[in-house]
């Protein structure tokens, strides 16, 4: 029994850690979230569901919703879609390929803020070397002031958190594809299957598990967006580009704390509710595969 029980002992820690930073704050949160706690009150209440209530008639937070499905829907795809096509490039025999791996990858590991500042500088209007460039080429039309014009922000801000994330998903693709075993792959070229027929019928339903992952990750992260957003436009120009976390940031930051936690409670439930089916279904799909 006591040998049975020893392996327990080494879970303590982390156990202890995961209740103290997040099951007690995610629990104290909740509670806030039912109260009128604010910068300027001298005593904490309880008032039920008004913060609730308040939250489905604030119309800027109907613009951060919308936002950050949009934002989440693409980057999601478009991250996957790289990351997946970047995999199945450097999986080949190339020269350079340990070389370009890391390079795609670095961005992943540099901190968001920091990438939030280069790119400020990148999309600058006279500046930047995105308008440079396009004036080099004597295509003028494509000079923009990509992060003030309110057509362009959402855009600019999902196509560099494409960039930045991209690297994490072609190394969760790779590390898949390490284990489709050759022979399949050379089979199928024998009996005369094309690159695409192989994709299709033989590398794609074996990185079931490895797509599973990267939609998960991709979905989660991209729907608690906040850094990258916070540098490049901080929610402007308007509320183009406000996002839940730059909302609740800013809802915060004036002193309204109940109402903001119950935001973010809102956030929470919002990722529960779309997390888990994506999850069961992708996970349905590698059982079907």
């Amino acid at each position: 029994m006591e040998r049975s029980k020893y392996p327990l002992y080494f879970s303590f820690p982390a156990v202890i850690v995961f209740l103290l930073f997040f099951i007690a704050p995610t629990v104290i949160g909740i509670y806030y979230s039912f109260t009128d706690w604010n910068i300027n009150a001298d005593a904490i209440k309880f008032i039920g569901l008004e913060n609730y209530k308040e939250l489905f008639n604030e119309p800027r937070l109907k613009q951060a919703f919308i936002n950050t499905l949009i934002f989440a829907a693409a980057v999601t795809l478009l991250q996957n879609a790289v990351g997946l096509a970047l995999a199945l490039l450097l999986n080949e025999k190339l020269k350079l390929r340990n070389l370009l791996r890391m390079i795609f990858f670095m961005p992943y590991v540099i901190a968001p803020l920091v990438i939030g500042y280069i790119f400020r500088a990148i999309y600058h209007p006279e500046h930047g070397i995105v308008n440079q460039f396009f004036g080099l080429l004597g295509i003028d039309f494509m000079v923009q002031d990509w992060l003030n014009d309110p057509r362009f922000a959402l855009f600019t801000v999902i196509m560099t958190d494409i960039w930045r994330v991209a690297g994490f998903s072609m190394v969760v693709y790779l590390a898949g594809l390490q284990f489709i075993p050759k022979d399949l792959t050379e089979s199928a070229s024998i009996d005369g299957a094309g690159y695409w027929t192989r994709f299709k019928h033989v590398v794609f339903p074996l990185l079931a598990p490895a797509f599973t992952v990267n939609v998960l990750l991709a979905m989660i992260g991209s729907m608690k967006v906040f850094e990258i957003v916070m540098v490049l436009t901080e929610g402007g120009p308007g509320y183009t580009t406000e996002v839940f976390y730059t909302y609740i940031r800013n809802t915060f930051s004036s002193g309204e704390m109940g109402y903001a936690t119950a935001i973010n409670m809102l956030l929470f439930v919002l990722v529960t509710l779309v997390g888990i089916p994506v999850l069961l279904a992708m996970k349905k799909r590698e059982v079907e595969m």
